[in-house]
């Protein structure tokens, strides 16, 4: 038998199970961090404020970081809704593309800082939201590249974006600063003056 156990298996999300108590837990997340910072939030206190009993909160939600992996997969999600304008550049579509990402998450300063800490646990729900908002940034970016992008343009695109977003989650800009940086990052990585 190994000295080290296996990660424990993933809760069946709130995707899963759609129901008007997930969505009530979710966006009385919002207005506990608003009102308490991730270090006051608790599961139990967001259900209390949902009218949702704590127990079944902690059906969906296994943890906190888990509660607020999922309000920040929701809120990156809503990129996906938009279509890059086809009659810009690409330079021009990606920096839109990276201030859309900014703008968005800028608009709830809580939760972008509830997120820098909670979309790096461990934790195997966290997992699998990291995966679904990574993969949902990088779509975000190929859309905005367009087809026939050079994969090492968005790979390297997508680690300027990740490094900025925890830069800008950190302390050491803001993220309308962010939007500026990537804005020139995307200058250098597509080979065109900023």
């Amino acid at each position: 038998m190994s000295s080290t156990s296996a990660p424990a298996p993933a809760r069946r999300g709130p995707a899963e199970h759609r129901s008007d108590r997930v969505d009530a837990v979710v966006d009385a997340t919002i207005a506990e961090l608003r009102e308490h910072g991730y270090e006051g939030l608790t599961v139990r206190n967001a259900a209390r404020r949902a009218g949702v009993a704590p127990a079944t909160a902690y059906t969906y939600f296994a943890s906190k970081d888990h509660l607020v992996a999922e309000v920040f997969w929701r809120r990156v999600r809503q990129l996906e809704t938009r279509a890059p304008d086809a009659r810009r550049s690409p330079l021009n579509r990606v920096r839109d593309a990276v201030r859309e990402v900014a703008v968005l998450i800028a608009a709830e300063p809580e939760l972008a800082a509830a997120s820098t800490i909670a979309v790096l646990a461990a934790d195997p729900d966290v997992q699998r939201l990291r995966g679904r908002i990574g993969a949902a940034l990088d779509r975000h970016l190929a859309a905005a590249l367009g087809e026939g992008a050079d994969p090492a343009v968005r790979r390297a695109l997508n680690l300027a974006l990740a490094g900025a977003l925890l830069q800008a989650g950190m302390g050491y800009f803001t993220y309308t600063e962010l939007a500026d940086r990537m804005s020139e990052v995307a200058g250098v990585v597509l080979g065109q003056a900023a």
